[in-house]
């Protein structure tokens, strides 16, 4: 997938309040390797992406999804950063991604494209509020806009939003913290 084919989300403003500096907050979300995860409590460098919706083969996307911008992409993202997974470890960061699914349907998901890194359950929007994510509704459902944090001992260091393209997203963050002394 050469050019991304469906709409580029623009830079609302919602993630600017998220700064270099602020604390994750102290709460313990669902993991898909069993043991709840405290974003806030890990001593070391994380990509933490949050993501809207990974869809399920056979079954349809939420309402007007191909006309949200930003909503598509969350598979190619996630396997953006399996792919990379190895590369971020060698660099010093572990990678988290987050949404509003619940862990079952992470696992689910997990298991069907070979993530192995944790993904995180927020589905009552816990760590979200506590951060005020940006969100959008599709049908009757909220879900959480993409964006990137990177972490460091449970501070943010740089948020990334919006997040465009998601299909190399991981690869282009990769590079970038290649050429940096992050």
């Amino acid at each position: 997938m050469k050019n991304w084919p469906w709409p580029a989300p623009e830079n609302d403003g919602a993630a600017k309040h998220i700064i270099a500096g602020t604390r994750l907050p102290d709460v313990a979300l669902p993991a898909t390797f069993g043991a709840a995860v405290n974003l806030a409590r890990f001593q070391e460098r994380a990509v933490v992406f949050v993501y809207p919706f990974t869809g399920t083969p056979g079954k349809a996307n939420p309402p007007d999804w191909d006309k949200i911008p930003g909503a598509h992409g969350s598979t190619p993202e996630a396997e953006g950063f399996r792919d990379t997974y190895a590369a971020f470890q060698v660099k010093g960061y572990e990678v988290f991604g987050v949404s509003g699914q619940t862990t079952e349907a992470q696992q689910a998901f997990a298991e069907r494209n070979g993530i192995s890194f944790q993904l995180l359950s927020d589905a009552k929007f816990t760590f979200a509020d506590a951060l005020k994510l940006p969100r959008f509704t599709a049908g009757r459902h909220t879900y959480l806009h993409r964006l990137t944090l990177i972490v460091r001992d449970g501070v943010i260091y740089r948020c990334i939003y919006p997040v465009h393209p998601p299909h190399t997203h991981a690869r282009d963050l990769l590079a970038e913290l290649a050429g940096a002394a992050a």
